[in-house]
């Protein structure tokens, strides 16, 4: 672990003073001014990061003091950051972590904004010696159980694979210093907010904390009046500022014209997400789009994890320039260079409207906002607007309208079927990160029962007697089931013959050998 003098700082103390802010003079803030380590400023040098966002220079000197905080921004903002190097800096001045002991955590509602969030202080970490690992649902827990076992500073996790964790007993909090939460009343709305209650009860009261969201509201009260002392707040936006940098349009269409309009503005050249309110609409109109010679993805929270980061990544690196999602992509998802959002389903609550709206017009760019809205939805969606701090330019449109090519880049689709790729299964006894081991699944999930010969595959609750056929997926071919020579009473994990041993050692009619206990 890197030394606090060999990162240029003094050891860290809660009681350091914050780092002095500029005042009443042209010199711009930098990292260096906001008393990072150096290691962590050429780090961020490197990747083309000289200038702090506002949020960031607001947040990092307290969070370097060690004060707990409260931090609102805009999406987009850059909260990323804002706690992140603080935290780094803390955890890189200490000691290495020990076995199962993480000493700072990073609790995030979805699986795709922990691995953003882990993208993005990975190589920060390494700068200064400190490891990150994800925790999150939907891939193997191997890899997660080893990190943990080595030692790891810094888990990225969600809520729910974190508690899994931990009661595998596998992670404890005892040792963590610095406990950040993201996008928190995404966490309370999503349902999360016991979980993360408890989570926060196993971390020493004294540890630090850093709460970062796009509104502080709600049930998010809770958590601060339990957790947080004496949090010092640094709202650099309200919760509506992000319109502003915006434009926003209602298109009025007929029910008729809503997939042309759809597949019309999905052809436009530019990356475009377009939001829809289920999975099933999601799937539907990929799969339309697809028909119409629009390649589009689809994001949502039925999708294996395998499918949702390789769907990411495709958007991310231009291979598909439409992303079509639920809500799942609404909160905390970057991705440059969208510049259009389309809601197909108009969004219900102004704050789902704005984390939708704030996935274009990031850090200061340009973007569009355009929700399509049938006429018996346009009186609830202008008051949805309105508590959201909207005020849309209302059109009426039809495909094919030049006012609709003006406003959103709208074309015609080609009409050459795009071939779909279907979702490739993993083949029996592999997983995403490498080969079976039954420590993925809860064990209420096994479907085997758990010993080590794959060739023995009995069924762990299933009554020997509705056991005849399960090993034979063709049906009954109890005799004279010849595989590559070898007969019915091959086991392939011992390599005997079951006609060779005594008849009062085979189990019932099937000639099967009794089960043994390992």
């Amino acid at each position: 672990m890197t030394t606090s003098a060999e990162l240029g700082m003094p050891p860290f103390s809660p009681d350091l003073p914050a780092a002095p802010q500029p005042a009443g003079t042209t010199t711009p803030v930098t990292f260096d001014s906001l008393g990072l380590p150096r290691q962590l400023v050429r780090a961020l040098d490197r990747q083309g990061i000289t200038t702090p966002f506002e949020i960031q220079q607001a947040t990092v000197p307290d969070a370097l003091a060690g004060r707990d905080v409260l931090g609102r921004g805009q999406t987009g903002s850059g909260k990323t950051l804002a706690f992140g190097l603080p935290l780094l800096a803390r955890i890189a001045a200490g000691e290495r972590a020990r076995p199962r002991h993480p000493r700072a955590l990073v609790l995030v509602p979805t699986r795709e904004l922990a691995m953003q969030v882990n993208d993005a202080l990975l190589p920060l970490g390494k700068a200064v010696g400190v490891f990150l690992k994800t925790a999150v649902g939907g891939v193997p827990y191997d890899r997660q159980i080893d990190a943990l076992r080595r030692g790891v500073e810094v888990v990225v996790a969600t809520p729910g694979r974190l508690a899994d964790l931990i009661d595998r007993g596998v992670c404890q909090l005892d040792d963590v210093e610095v406990t950040v939460l993201d996008e928190a009343d995404q966490m309370a709305d999503m349902g999360f907010l016991p979980e993360v209650t408890e989570l926060l009860a196993k971390t020493p009261a004294d540890a630090q904390r850093l709460l970062f969201s796009a509104t502080l509201d709600g049930d998010v009260d809770a958590l601060v009046r339990r957790f947080m002392t004496d949090p010092v707040t640094h709202s650099t936006a309200p919760p509506t500022a992000a319109v502003s940098t915006m434009d926003h349009h209602l298109l009025l269409i007929p029910p008729q014209e809503k997939f042309p309009v759809t597949a019309s503005i999905a052809a436009r050249q530019g990356r475009t997400i377009v939001f829809a309110r289920t999975q099933l609409g999601v799937d539907r109109l990929v799969t339309q789009l697809a028909a119409v010679g629009v390649r589009a993805g689809g994001l949502h929270g039925g999708k294996t994890q395998r499918m949702r980061t390789r769907t990411l990544a495709e958007f991310r690196e231009g291979r598909t320039n439409v992303l079509v999602a639920t809500d799942v992509a609404a909160r905390g998802i970057h991705v440059d260079g969208v510049s259009l959002v389309l809601h197909v389903d108009p969004p219900k609550d102004p704050k789902d409207y704005l984390h939708r709206a704030g996935r274009t017009a990031r850090a200061g760019e340009a973007g569009a906002v355009a929700t399509l809205v049938l006429p018996k939805q346009r009186r609830t969606t202008l008051a949805m607007l309105e508590k959201a701090g909207v005020e849309p330019a209302q059109s009426r449109v039809r495909v094919g309208d030049p006012v609709l090519a003006e406003l959103t880049g709208a074309r015609e689709p080609s009409g050459v079927p795009v071939r779909e790729e279907p979702e490739q299964q993993p083949r029996r006894g592999s997983r995403p990160g490498g080969p079976r081991r039954f420590g993925d699944r809860p064990v209420g999930e096994r479907r085997y029962a758990d010993h080590g010969h794959r060739g023995e595959r009995r069924f762990a609750e299933q009554a020997p007697g509705d056991r005849r056929y399960h090993d034979n997926p063709r049906g009954d071919r109890r005799f004279g089931s010849d595989r590559g020579g070898r007969s019915e009473g091959w086991n392939r994990s011992e390599g005997w013959n079951t006609h060779d041993r005594p008849r009062d050692d085979r189990r019932g009619t099937g000639g099967r050998p009794r089960a043994r206990s390992y």
